[in-house]
This record gives C-alpha cells, structure tokens and sequence, in this order.
C-alpha cells in the first residue's frame, strides 16, 4: 500500500485515529503507537486541518473529517485507591502498565526474599523476627479476617432466593466466631 499524502512511496505504518497509510516520512510514533500528523495536532488541541477548512481554507480532494479524538474519563480515586491496595492494580487503573509491572515484581520479589530469610533463621534455630507479633499477640487478626471475609463473600451472594451453596460464607464466619471465642476464653 502507498502513503496517503505521498502516492509514489510505499507506507509503513497506519495512524491509529483515522488509518490513514503512512510512509516513513509522514508517521509520528508517540510510545510506539503510530500518529498521522493531524491527528496527532488534534490530539495535543493544536488546531489543524479540520479547523482550517472551518475557517474558509479548502481541504484536500477526497480528504474526510478528522474523527473526534479519544477521550477517557477521568478515574474515580476512591476506586483507585481500593484497587491500589492489591500490587499492580491502582497502576493498571490508572493506564500505567509499566508501573504495575514493577509494583508486582517488586512485591513477589520481597515475598521470596522474606520467606527464604525466615526459612534460613528456623534452620539456624533463631526465631525469627516478627515486627506485627507484639501488635496482634493479643488481638484477635485471625478471626476477625475470616468474620470480615466471610460478611464480604455474604453481602456479594444476597440475593432474594437464598440457596445453600451460596451461603458457604457462613463457614467463614463460623470458624472465624469460633477461633474469637477461644481466643477470648484463654486467660
């Protein structure tokens, strides 16, 4: 296929907006997408060639409108945020996919690393450091994760027929009471 602006030289790429075939000079790569210099302008709110045949100026024969650029609506922070509490899925929200490759990386790397560290202090019979112990020793973390997990999986199956196997939540909740009780029963 030809380039659309130049017919005698071959095109080596396509405008992501409009299609448009492209030769080596025309194409503008942004983040290898590849741009047409109109829509490109468009895209940054330069006017172009659109907005000059609206001001008397004629377009090129057989030349169509350019389309409207993408537009993304602005993301919700909340939803960022709760999204953001898992490795990589605050970034993916937000469109940066680097980030959230390095955010998972990075987050099964520490895994590792602490597992292999904890591992190497059993076996030199050390024990190994715990900086949550002296916060939760005397808490119930446990149970009250299983409680708010089993509400959680409860609340996202309410329906208005209730059938036992979407109530499996409630074991969940059961050993989550359970292991409350005894904690609180010890002295």
């Amino acid at each position: 296929m030809k380039c659309a602006v130049h017919s005698d030289v071959d095109a080596v790429g396509y405008c992501r907006n409009c299609g448009k075939p492209m030769c080596s000079t025309c194409v503008r790569p942004v983040r290898d997408v590849l741009y047409c210099e109109d829509c490109l302008a468009s895209i940054m709110g330069i006017p172009g060639a659109a907005s000059a045949a609206a001001g008397g100026a004629v377009p090129p024969a057989g030349a169509l409108p350019l389309p409207p650029a993408p537009t993304r609506s602005p993301g919700s922070p909340g939803v960022a945020f709760v999204l953001g509490l898992f490795p990589g899925l605050g970034a993916v929200y937000n469109g940066e996919y680097n980030k959230a490759l390095i955010h998972i990386v990075v987050f099964i790397l520490y895994m590792a690393f602490d597992a292999m560290r904890v591992a190497k202090a059993k076996n030199m019979g050390e024990t190994p450091f715990d900086p949550l112990e002296s916060w939760s020793k005397n808490r119930p973390i446990g149970p009250m994760i299983l409680i708010g997990l089993g509400v959680l999986f409860l609340l996202n199956n309410f329906v208005p027929i209730y059938r036992i196997f979407r109530l499996w939540p409630l074991v969940l909740i059961g050993v989550g009471v359970l292991m409350f009780r005894n904690r609180l029963g010890r002295p």
